[in-house]
């Protein structure tokens, strides 16, 4: 059972129609675009599940685990009733989101659900919500409860002695500074706000804790982090640790024993059998890693220099029946049997690629973990959640069963060929980029046996040949392209390369990279300078000078801080700036070509790239270093 899978398929192809409704060619009357014009669109869910997205939280109803909520970074909040063999789709019908952070639900009623909108991974791809929704039926209807503004959540608790008691632990914006962040509580069930714990406009709560014993005692690890088009700042001394005593009217920094200054990311967790004792991750820009206090935050000890990417991975979790198990989240899935002195991961002793029966972590799971639930009742009993989908083990990690009827791809950018049935191509966050039919015979529908894959990495423009679709070509992060054979599995590097001696090439994380609309052997790429081929790639020419405004970003500044002086996360995510974003060529008139950089800057050239135009002030009202992410040539007239 997989419903409400519509709504946000039918928002993203919005704006792509109504461009294509856009209206007659220059010099003729404009009839405007009526208001149900996308009405009486259909769609349908065509996969593949087999590629899964990024799992931000999980909320299991501890009576019964077959009944679990998973939240999704770009694909709403899904709930199982039956351990995951079937699945609902909830949250679908809400406006402006889809991006969940995390979930709460009541302790003895797993029909009271609080979802906090807007995923907490701080990478430069991480969407944003409005706020948090409550919803006393399960998920099938919500009430948006406020604080729209907060952009992040990274927690909510429900104080198990009154449900109308909740507190949130609101990251804030991203991109920017906002004093709509920190720690929130409300008394009358979302009703109305206060701000209980608040450091600066840049500095949100990215983690909270409930004594489970005592849930008038609190703690809350604080977040201050900046990005911008061109970097990351990861860090400041606005990040730490805080107590409450008193349900949140008062709070204390905790700090002895741990390291002071510019602070990073921090995740918590505390010991259910004993709530004295809790862990940190505490990311630092020379002492971070694992810490631990046995004394309720009075003091800590550091165990382990662990800590890998917190930026990205902000989760530890202690077994809730034995405070010496401790789980770590990262690109792998860390685990430890001494307190977090020692650490073995899915990996740790692989040998010639086979997983050694010493080692009781599985390999076979995704990489990129983001959320875990142990259950309370049965250690053994773990669901995992990474950028690849959700895993169950009941063996504490020996085996994992893979959840494959969920679909939440997340697709940065999708291609067709000319067949028919014509078939779909498209690159995926963390998890390639994969080829299937828009069609099938089987009167069981499209499957995910029917999808094949065309590419590796992250994955990103993919589209096919329109006068042989044999040929497809695949993008992989920073611009490595792949020209592949569809029916024989022959592939081809095809980016261009810096000849000997030439700088190097800057590509963005999500290079552009399009087929002239003119000539189906003519692609071109962007780089910081445009490429073209006339051959499919087996030969590249340049056709453009820099076309960024080529800004040392090292004296740029975030939060007051100058960029060459950040000790933490230090632009991560953007490993080269200022690249090349979009590139367009007009329809109407070949070698027309406009292309847009993350640094705001456009460009056009009537020639087939001899001259190139500043255009960047041509749009008025735009803010100067604007992230240009799209440009759209106009199909009626070669100079829009």
């Amino acid at each position: 059972m997989i419903r409400g899978r519509v709504r946000p398929l039918y928002r993203a192809c919005m704006g792509m129609v109504l461009l294509a409704l856009a209206g007659p060619a220059e010099g003729q009357v404009r009839a405007p675009v009526p208001d149900d014009a996308l009405e009486h669109l259909r769609f349908r869910a065509i996969g593949p599940a087999t590629a899964s997205g990024r799992i931000d939280d999980f909320a299991v109803y501890e009576a019964n685990p077959s009944i679990f909520y998973v939240g999704v970074a770009t694909g709403n909040l899904w709930k199982t009733v039956n351990n995951g063999v079937t699945w609902e789709v909830l949250f679908a019908d809400q406006p402006d989101t889809v991006s969940i952070g995390d979930i709460a639900i009541g302790h003895e009623d797993p029909d009271l659900v609080w979802v906090g909108t807007g995923e907490n991974n701080n990478r430069q791809s991480s969407s944003w919500g409005n706020g948090v929704y409550k919803s006393t039926d399960g998920g099938r209807t919500w009430q948006h409860m406020g604080l729209t503004e907060s952009r992040h959540i990274g927690r909510i608790l429900i104080d198990p002695r009154n449900y109308d008691i909740v507190y949130v632990a609101a990251t804030g914006a991203l991109w920017g500074a906002n004093e709509e962040r920190g720690v929130f509580k409300t008394t009358d069930g979302g009703l109305t706000w206060e701000k209980v714990l608040y450091v600066d406009e840049d500095t949100g709560a990215t983690d909270l804790l409930m004594d489970p014993t005592k849930p008038a005692v609190l703690y809350a690890a604080t977040y201050q982090r900046r990005r911008a088009a061109w970097g990351f700042h990861g860090g400041g001394p606005g990040s730490g640790i805080y107590k409450s005593v008193d349900a949140g009217k008062s709070w204390r920094k905790l700090d002895r024993g741990l390291p002071g200054g510019v602070v990073g990311r921090i995740g918590l967790d505390i010991y259910r059998s004993n709530p004295r004792v809790l862990y940190a991750r505490v990311q630092h820009e020379t002492d971070g890693g694992i810490f631990r206090t046995d004394d309720g935050g009075e003091s800590w000890r550091k165990m382990s220099d662990l800590n890998p990417r917190p930026m990205y991975f902000g989760q530890i979790r202690i077994d809730p029946n034995d405070d010496s198990r401790i789980y770590l989240l990262g690109i792998s899935f860390h685990m430890s049997d001494d307190g977090g002195r020692t650490w073995i991961n899915e990996r740790s002793a692989v040998q010639d690629g086979l997983w050694p029966p010493g080692n009781p972590i599985n390999a076979s799971i995704h990489t990129d973990h983001h959320a875990l639930w142990i259950n309370p009742r049965n250690s053994d009993h773990l669901i995992l959640g990474t950028d690849g989908g959700v895993y169950a083990s009941y063996d504490r990690g020996r085996t994992w069963d893979f959840f494959d009827n969920m679909d939440l791809g997340q697709f940065y950018h999708v291609g067709f060929d000319m067949d028919v049935p014509y078939r779909v191509y498209g690159g995926l966050q963390d998890n390639l980029s994969w080829g299937g039919p828009s069609a099938t015979r089987s009167y069981l529908g499209i499957s995910n046996n029917d999808w094949f894959l065309i590419g590796g990495g992250d994955g990103f423009v993919s589209f096919a040949d329109p006068t042989d679709s044999r040929i497809i070509y695949t993008e992989s992060q920073n611009g490595r392209i792949v020209r592949v054979d569809r029916l024989t599995n022959e592939r081809k590097q095809i980016r261009p390369e810096p000849a000997t001696g030439e700088e190097p090439y800057r590509w963005n994380w999500d290079t552009p990279f399009i087929l002239s609309p003119h000539d189906p052997k003519t692609l071109i790429i962007g780089a910081h300078r445009l490429f073209r081929t006339r051959d499919r790639g087996d030969s590249w020419e340049a056709i453009s000078p820099d076309l960024t405004s080529s800004v040392d970003r090292e004296t740029l500044s975030l939060m007051g801080v100058q960029a060459q002086n950040f000790t933490i996360a230090k632009h991560d995510g953007v490993s080269m700036f200022p690249t090349l974003t979009t590139v367009a060529e007009s329809p109407v008139t070949e070698g027309v070509y406009y292309a847009g950089a993350d640094d705001g800057t456009v460009h056009v050239s009537r020639d087939g790239g001899k001259t190139w135009e500043n255009i960047t002030t041509r749009f008025p009202g735009l803010p100067e270093g604007t992230w240009v992410s799209r440009l759209a040539a106009s199909r009626f007239s070669a100079g829009v």
